[in-house]
């Protein structure tokens, strides 16, 4: 079952909310999704944002998939995200924050500023969005937090800077995960989808 959501601010944020419970009764648990590059077509329909709703749906844990606003080189999308961490953190018990390419970026970026989630996974992330929004950067706070986090990439990526995020998440002691993929995932939205799905279940329902 879905819902459409309009969340707060003043950037006409709309967004998809999976309920995972058949009956339509929200979870104590979400997970927020942030898109691709919306100047690449990105949006949150994604179907690797998709398959991460349906894996976590399987563990009772509902998704709350969102489109930017317009674009503001990752700025206003940065805002965008920590809005819908807003919104999910009022509702919901436990929150995670996923994130693919672009959007794996910003959810790291939001994820340095939010030490209440309960974990933080970025698909592919980029190393930098703009002067100030910064992956690497970012996982040095995120550690300081203590929000678990994963790093999921592809080896044979050449779309996206992921080297120096994954490089600094291993010195942190930061969990990273590879595919032997492009950055696209072709053919593995399944697998990226369960990845999230087994790093979020013991982190959302409190016994990791």
């Amino acid at each position: 079952m879905t819902d459409t959501v309009l969340l707060p601010g003043g950037r006409d944020v709309r967004a998809t909310l999976d309920v995972a419970a058949s009956d339509g009764s929200r979870s104590d648990r979400v997970v927020v999704a942030c898109p691709p590059h919306p100047q690449q077509r990105g949006h949150r329909g994604d179907e690797r944002l998709v398959a991460v709703s349906d894996a976590v749906a399987e563990r009772g844990v509902d998704c709350l998939r969102f489109d930017y606003g317009d674009w503001d080189e990752g700025y206003g999308e940065s805002t965008d995200a920590d809005e819908a961490v807003g919104w999910a953190t009022e509702r919901y018990d436990r929150v995670g924050l996923f994130g693919f390419s672009f959007g794996g970026t910003v959810a790291l970026a939001v994820a340095a500023a939010r030490p209440e989630l309960a974990g933080v996974c970025a698909l592919a992330p980029t190393a930098r969005l703009n002067p100030d929004v910064d992956a690497v950067s970012a996982l040095s706070e995120i550690d300081r937090l203590g929000v678990p986090a994963r790093i999921c990439y592809a080896t044979r990526d050449s779309t996206a800077d992921w080297e120096p995020v994954v490089e600094r998440a291993r010195e942190l002691g930061i969990e990273t995960v590879a595919f032997e993929s492009d950055h696209f995932f072709v053919g593995r939205a399944g697998e990226v989808g369960e990845a999230a799905a087994v790093f979020f279940g013991p982190r959302l329902d409190g016994s990791g």
